[in-house]
């Protein structure tokens, strides 16, 4: 078999096979799903059964209290599940059909989340969730079967998609478009992600009674001044964005503008992030992470990225991979910063839990996300191919 060169269009098979099958949308929706549901279950503490039915609350009396707030970000946050389902199902199910099997698969879900609620005292099994999240699914189907065409049928989308892009990116995609979002919850570091020692060690300490610090253990006397910190800022702050942008770069054809979609997605990062803080914090802290060290860091980052923007696609890959878990080493490592610590007591999660835990669970996963989708069989089986 020839090997297909990626600067090339695709000859008619490919696509139309592009056109009705898409790996975007049915990654795109298993990741989503999981989002739900650690939102939904967040912080997964102080299990206890209470003596309710898990079901009983289909059966009770709407509630008494609630706000809009509420009722909108539940019909918006199944909103794209229920999309996801339509494309995921195309071509296989159309029309009716897949809007049916989008509805029931939300509404499934909703209700199964809401019924495992009954267990955490913390969270409150409501059946106006359970119709807000079901209207939101509704809405989320209807949107999918008028949005089909644009995004998985011949349009100028998804010529631009072929044209850009080699044809292993929907998986890159999914995980590059959940990067900005990733910024969204405070971090101690510029695109610190994946601290997860942290977690594990307050895991093992719950079960074991017994406080333990694996970074401690790992990295024992490890003590920071607060140039140390500045470095380390430094270092996270670079290598977590050239590992990005590396992953961006690796699935762009040549005749992709490049500069333009790597310079992009930086800024959609540095945008969220400053919005977040605006958000969660204050107008006046919107660019409080912007730190001497941060700014080191982007720097040291747009200087590798010059370099790497237009190296072979393969040693980009390579790369991305080696900055990822360099930043992964060092983020999971370092203390924490005493300076963001005091920081986050000006913090209150209140109504914006379920977003935050969601917000959470990417900036924790989003380096795995990342490394599974680098060290995929597939990159393998295309260098292959190209050289037979």
């Amino acid at each position: 078999m020839a090997p297909h060169d990626d600067n090339q269009p695709l000859d008619a098979d490919a696509r139309a096979h592009s056109a009705q099958v898409s790996t975007f949308a049915r990654v795109g929706l298993l990741m989503y799903g999981f989002l739900i549901v650690y939102a939904s279950l967040y912080p997964f503490a102080n299990w206890q059964d209470i003596g309710l039915p898990m079901w009983g609350f289909l059966l009770m009396p709407l509630p008494h209290y609630w706000t809009g707030f509420d009722v909108v970000t539940n019909v918006i946050g199944y909103m794209p599940f229920g999309a996801l389902i339509v494309f995921a199902l195309y071509p296989a199910v159309r029309g009716a059909g897949a809007a049916a099997i989008a509805i029931a698969g939300g509404m499934l879900l909703s209700g199964s989340l809401e019924a495992v609620q009954t267990f955490l005292p913390n969270r409150v099994s409501s059946n106006l969730d359970f119709i807000t999240n079901a209207s939101g699914s509704v809405a989320g189907s209807l949107a999918g079967l008028l949005l089909t065409r644009t995004f998985l049928e011949q349009s100028r989308l998804v010529r631009l998609r072929r044209n850009w892009f080699v044809p292993e990116a929907g998986r890159g995609l999914i995980v590059l478009g959940l990067w900005p979002l990733a910024q969204i919850y405070p971090q101690g570091y510029l695109f610190g992600h994946g601290q997860l020692l942290p977690i594990l060690s307050e895991w093992l300490s719950d079960w074991s009674e017994t406080d333990i610090d694996l970074a401690a253990l790992l990295a024992p006397g490890l003590g920071l001044d607060v140039q140390d910190y500045w470095l380390a800022e430094i270092l996270i702050t670079g290598f977590g964005m050239c590992g990005a942008l590396l992953t961006m770069s690796c699935l762009l054809r040549k005749q992709a503008p490049t500069a333009l979609l790597v310079t992009a997605l930086a800024l959609a990062a540095l945008v969220a992030k400053a919005l977040a803080n605006a958000v969660l914090f204050t107008p006046a802290n919107a660019l409080a992470w912007l730190t001497p060290g941060a700014k080191g860091g982007l720097v040291i980052g747009a200087l590798m990225m010059s370099g790497l923007a237009y190296a072979p696609a393969v040693a980009q890959r390579r790369l991305a991979v080696a900055c990822l878990l360099v930043g992964l080493a060092i983020i999971n490592l370092v203390p924490a910063n005493p300076y963001f610590v005091a920081t986050l007591q000006a913090w209150t999660q209140g109504k914006f839990l379920n977003f935050n835990g969601a917000a959470h669970f990417l900036s924790v996963c989003w380096p795995v996300f990342a490394l599974w989708f680098l060290l995929h069989p597939m990159h393998r089986r295309r260098t292959s191919a190209t050289h037979r």
